[in-house]
């Protein structure tokens, strides 16, 4: 049986669920800012949100007292938090591939506008 989340560990529980959001948005944007931008150093912050998140996820295990089946679970979400944005990516990117070529794709920076034209 899973025991309730000790008095002491409340305040742990409840950052590292709220953290769990927050990592997992940020990885979601600067996944996708920085696919469309063009630009590697959105990629590597996206990284490092899902570092943040794996993190939150361990410690939201630890303070529930999860076990077993839950802690698979938890492994689980970790992996469908890493693999969607990425096959989100590629669905769109093969769903619009025939609408332009790579050269007519637009970058959104606007100091590489002027560059492309």
């Amino acid at each position: 049986m899973i025991e309730p989340v000790e008095l002491k560990d409340f305040f742990l529980n409840v950052f590292s669920a709220a953290t769990i959001i927050l990592a997992g948005a940020s990885y979601a944007a600067l996944f996708a800012w920085g696919k469309l931008t063009r630009r590697p150093g959105f990629l590597i912050l996206a990284y490092v949100s899902y570092g943040v998140l794996a993190v939150s996820v361990w410690l939201l295990a630890e303070t529930s007292h999860f076990e077993g089946f839950w802690r698979i679970i938890a492994g689980l979400m970790l992996i469908g938090y890493f693999a969607a944005p990425q096959a989100i990516w590629r669905l769109c990117t093969a769903t619009h591939a025939g609408e332009h070529s790579e050269h007519d794709r637009p970058i959104i920076n606007q100091q590489q506008e002027g560059e492309q034209s």
